[in-house]
């Protein structure tokens, strides 16, 4: 009985939507521009924190980067106390990777400096060139994308040969020229072209765009940087699988220590930093964004709900009579309730569908302007359409429950 009234309420809503159309469109207009609002914003902040938190950990969060100093402390306060420090050299790398037995993978890698790269009468200027040991490419899961890396005698014997980053090999190499074993103009020498990075594309807060890297071997690299006035490099430890941050940084900082020759009460001259330590910022940041952005986008939908109130009040006015009839024939109050309040419900689910076709439309614009993959979750879909339903209820619930409290006799006469 009850499946037949809901059937019978669905059919006569979408009746009374079609029989009056402007009214119909602005009901609808309030509810979609509150869920479009809403959603828009969660959509966006979710986005944004998807791509942010993926470029970070595509540093790894296995990864302990050992450091001059810690990454999340005032340097400007601190500065003095972590000047006297040592930088991070290759000597530490040496003795990580003979005395770590908890890492899977230990790599280091220096910033030679900003350097064009010729070839022919094409030229590229400010290249990131890196010198780093053999497993820098593994340690970052960076993939070729033509071409071979380089084999362990190359990294031990300091070859003169490099792996360059996408776009590097577009502006060098024009369509129809390949790029492996070409000699290209770097640091005043002839430089072979061993292999070409994968496009990497578009990552916000990366802090290095591999795209436009070129590596080489760190013994190479150490022929044109002075190594003792180094500012310091990247070195980087990735755990062994099952082996937990915290039990790898332990390690580490017992062979620092003992490398450094640290006496027992010294305290430490090096930091060990996580990525966990950004993410975790970036996650709590965009919650009280996505907060924020709630309770502005929710005066829209306070404002539609009003609309559609105020509809459905209109509705129950124009329709007493019928609603006299009903209850003369024999309609009980609580059909009469669920018949309106099916028919508030329908309208703002409507509008909230119409508000996320327009969210999906604008993810699908942004996505191709922005070069940054903006989508709507299944979660904010389901909390647009959830909030449709909470809408319809409550702004329905008067007007249902006067509706349904009518005398039939006077709603006759009326």
């Amino acid at each position: 009985m009850m499946l037949k009234v809901i059937a019978e309420s669905i059919r006569q809503a979408f009746s009374q939507l079609t029989a009056s159309k402007l009214r119909s469109f602005l009901s609808l207009l309030g509810i979609t521009i509150g869920i479009w609002c809403v959603i828009t914003v969660l959509s966006a902040v979710d986005s944004l924190e998807h791509s942010i938190v993926t470029s970070f950990e595509e540093l790894g969060n296995d990864v302990v980067y050992v450091s001059k100093e810690p990454w999340m402390e005032d340097r400007r306060a601190n500065r003095w106390k972590y000047k006297r420090r040592p930088n991070t050299g290759y000597s530490d790398y040496k003795a990580l990777a003979k005395k770590v037995k908890s890492g899977s993978q230990i790599s280091y890698g220096a910033f030679v400096g900003l350097r064009s790269l010729e070839y022919q009468s094409f030229n590229v200027s400010n290249s990131v060139v890196l010198g780093t040991t053999y497993d820098y490419v593994k340690m970052f899961n960076l993939v070729l994308d033509q071409g071979r890396y380089f084999s362990p005698v190359e990294f031990q014997n300091g070859s003169n040969q490099i792996v360059i980053g996408f776009k590097i090999a577009e502006a060098l190499f024009p369509s129809g020229i390949d790029p492996i074993g070409k000699k290209v103009k770097l640091l005043g020498r002839k430089m072979q072209v061993i292999g070409v990075l994968e496009k990497e594309g578009t990552d916000l807060l990366n802090p290095l765009n591999f795209d436009e890297v070129v590596i080489m071997p760190y013994t190479t690299a150490s022929n044109f940087i002075n190594t003792k006035r180094s500012r310091g490099g990247l070195l980087n430890v990735k755990a062994k699988d099952g082996v937990s941050l915290e039990e790898l940084k332990g390690e580490i900082t017992n062979v620092m220590r003992a490398h450094r020759r640290l006496a027992p009460k010294e305290k430490d001259n090096f930091a060990l930093n996580t990525i966990s330590v950004f993410t975790n910022m970036l996650k709590t940041l965009f919650s009280s964004i996505s907060w924020m952005g709630i309770i502005i986008a929710g005066f829209s939908i306070l404002v539609g709900g009003f609309g559609v109130a105020n509809i459905m009040f209109v509705s129950v006015k124009e329709r007493t009579n019928i609603i006299g009839v009903k209850k003369a024939l024999g309609a009980k109050s609580s059909v009469i309730l669920t018949e309106f309040l099916i028919e508030s419900v329908i309208l703002c689910l409507l509008g909230g569908a119409i508000g996320l076709g327009l969210v999906y439309l604008l993810a699908q614009v942004a996505t191709n302007v922005f070069e940054i993959e903006f989508f709507v979750s299944l979660k904010n879909v389901i909390i647009g359409l959830g909030t449709s339903v909470i809408i319809g209820v409550i702004a329905g619930f008067l007007p249902a429950v006067q509706a349904s409290n009518m005398d039939p006799v006077e709603a006759i006469r009326a």
